[in-house]
């Protein structure tokens, strides 16, 4: 990624960059693949299973250090990085279904409308755009919530 960005001579330009979240984690120079503090906004802790949706708030990032919490030297300014809005709706979904419980109403509606989905890709979240859609535009979908699941997912945002 260092080479790429000195041959189209970004230290000279300084772009704006619109990338997904694997690319940002390059750019800020946090390692990829199985690492324990992966987030670069927080320290969410990516082997604390048992807290992931108990847990609501991770300290915030201070600083990204070299050689702190996996982090090397950073190769762009973190202000001109932007998520695409794709990957944030994507990702919320994704975190709303995790999160849903599996006896819920609305979880055995998802094994309904996606019957060749199978049950585990359900119960981790995994859509692709148009089925998210689909689910944002369907009123039944939103009825069959439980009051906490309709809470937690800011119906605005679905």
């Amino acid at each position: 990624m260092k080479i790429l960005l000195e041959k189209i001579q970004y230290d000279k330009y300084c772009w704006t960059i619109c990338c997904d979240l694997q690319v940002i984690a390059l750019l800020m120079g946090l390692q990829l693949g199985c690492t324990k503090f992966c987030c670069f906004l927080c320290e969410w802790d990516s082997r604390d299973k048992k807290n992931h949706y108990i847990k609501k708030e991770w300290p915030k990032r201070e600083s990204l250090t070299p050689g702190q919490k996996n982090v090397p030297p950073s190769l762009v300014n973190s202000d001109m990085i932007m998520l695409p809005s794709l990957h944030i709706k994507l990702g919320l979904f994704k975190n709303f279904v995790k999160a849903l419980d599996t006896n819920d109403a609305g979880f055995y509606y998802l094994k309904e409308k996606f019957p060749r989905v199978s049950y585990s890709k359900i119960k981790e979240g995994i859509f692709v755009g148009p089925q998210i859609r689909g689910l944002i535009r369907d009123g039944n979908f939103k009825d069959l919530l439980s009051l906490k699941s309709q809470r937690a997912s800011h119906l605005k945002v679905l």
